[in-house]
């Protein structure tokens, strides 16, 4: 029943927020919808009743599909991340103004229970639906708020993300007729049998759709852009959870429906990804917009993620699992501290920035913290999930984990200079009269720290929930 709250109640919250016409009652419904779902997400993690966390009806038995949903340990971690965001979001943005604001927020809930479904579905046919349902919001927020290139911008997305979920669909199609009873669900798909050619194809076709949705090299094209035009609370949405969509569909179905293939891939894919992280992480030394440098620090840090999946060694995927969370965490901390930025001074520009940290000291001390655990510094919450994953990498090869750690270099040289071009030196024409940010912004990025510092600290229980899904990727590895 928790599962199915999920996703019930930010949808019914998502249409009664269209005909909330007056913006004040629509953010503060939008976020009285968003808290209870996070409730209810903490009522998953914390509950030890598994048939709380189950749900099973009929749906269209004619195909061999049913609405099975449940949640194991990665899509507690998931669901979590993605209801606490929301509020994040929402509280962080609360003082910022929308037109046709009902829409909006509508939309934002939408999106969150599309994504919410695609984490608890343990049916492929259904998990598609929802992959596919989250897209739509998320186009209309993309085209409709932000920049103003963000419809061209919005177009190739749109473009990316409805042709990979084209290639999804064609394998998941594939497979099902190759099922002995003709089902779509879990254990059917994860016993199937294929031929070697087939395999290779399908595995393919499956891989490029969760590429794209994380990016990965070479498919990572259409998010910084994607990232600069839209409007900042959306930004928050699509880089804090649903790139995560990728990796959770590498988790929930590719490495169990094809570990053979998988592992005879894996060479190809972790080399895309290494290079993936070197290239993103050069380029976002050259970047004069935070907006683009926060992207392209999201594109180095998914690309270890989906590396260390690939290696074939617990510790790795252990480590990817609990970086998800903590990776949305610390960058919808930096996403915040952009928009509080922009909307002080009219800029996201390094070069007519600088000296924020005389106007706005507590701002300035919230973000190095976050800045801290984006570079994974030790007794901040990303340290462990990066230990794992480059311990995987090791194991698997330590010439390409040597390649990898590079890039704990190359992310201290632009973290550290971000820092250091918008909050330090002498003040500009903007910065001059600044002033510090607001209670809600600042309360909410204490909130992000005290995460950060407590999962740095004691990440046991993000551990212990990353080993509950150990049982639906390697128990079929060979």
């Amino acid at each position: 029943m928790v599962a199915l709250l999920l996703i019930l109640v930010p949808v019914i919250g998502g249409l009664l927020s269209f005909f909330i016409k007056n913006e004040k009652s629509v953010k503060g419904f939008a976020v009285f919808i968003s808290l209870v779902t996070f409730l209810i997400s903490l009522m998953g993690v914390f509950s030890t009743d598994t048939s709380m966390l189950h749900f099973d009806k009929a749906w269209m038995p004619e195909l061999g599909s049913r609405i099975t949903l449940g949640l194991d340990g990665v899509g507690k971690i998931l669901t979590l991340l993605t209801a606490a965001s929301m509020p994040v979001i929402l509280i962080s943005t609360y003082k910022n103004t929308y037109h046709n604001a009902n829409r909006f927020y509508g939309l934002m809930l939408l999106c969150q229970a599309g994504m919410l479904g695609v984490f608890v579905s343990m049916d492929i046919l259904l998990f598609y639906f929802f992959w596919e349902l989250s897209l739509i919001p998320a186009y209309f927020l993309c085209s409709s708020w932000g920049g103003e290139k963000r419809i061209r911008v919005t177009y190739k997305f749109f473009v990316y993300t409805f042709l990979g979920s084209l290639l999804m669909l064609v394998s998941v199609i594939f497979i099902y007729f190759k099922t002995s009873d003709h089902s779509f669900s879990m254990q059917s798909f994860y016993h199937v049998k294929l031929s070697a050619t087939q395999s290779q194809w399908m595995f393919w076709l499956f891989f490029v759709a969760s590429a794209i949705k994380m990016p990965v090299f070479p498919f990572h094209t259409w998010q910084p852009d994607t990232y600069e035009q839209s409007d900042t609370a959306v930004t928050m949405l699509l880089s804090g959870v649903m790139v995560k969509m990728g990796v959770f569909a590498v988790i929930r179905w590719l490495l169990p429906i094809f570990p053979v293939t998988a592992q005879n891939n894996s060479s190809i894919i972790i080399g895309l990804a290494v290079f993936g992280m070197i290239y993103a992480s050069l380029i976002a030394i050259r970047q004069d917009d935070m907006k683009r440098l926060v992207a392209y620090s999201s594109i180095a840090h998914v690309g270890l993620i989906c590396a260390a999946l690939f290696t074939n060694q617990n510790i790795g995927t252990q480590g990817a699992i609990i970086q998800m969370f903590n990776h949305g965490i610390n960058i919808l901390g930096l996403w915040i501290v952009a928009d509080a930025i922009e909307q002080k001074v009219g800029t996201r520009k390094f070069s007519e920035l600088g000296g924020l940290s005389q106007k706005a000291p507590t701002l300035a001390i919230l973000f190095v913290v976050l800045c801290m655990a984006n570079i994974a510094l030790p007794l901040t919450n990303a340290f462990v999930g990066e230990f794992l994953m480059f311990n995987g990498l090791f194991r698997y090869n330590p010439i390409v984990a040597g390649m990898a750690i590079t890039c704990i270099i190359l992310v201290v040289v632009y973290t550290f200079g971000m820092i250091q071009k918008i909050f330090y030196g002498n003040t500009s024409a903007l910065t001059g009269t600044a002033k510090d940010s607001s209670f809600n912004i600042n309360a909410v990025l204490v909130i992000l720290v005290i995460v950060v510092v407590v999962l740095g600290v004691y990440p046991q229980p993000l551990i212990n929930l990353a080993q509950q899904s150990f049982n639906l990727i390697i128990t079929k590895t060979p």
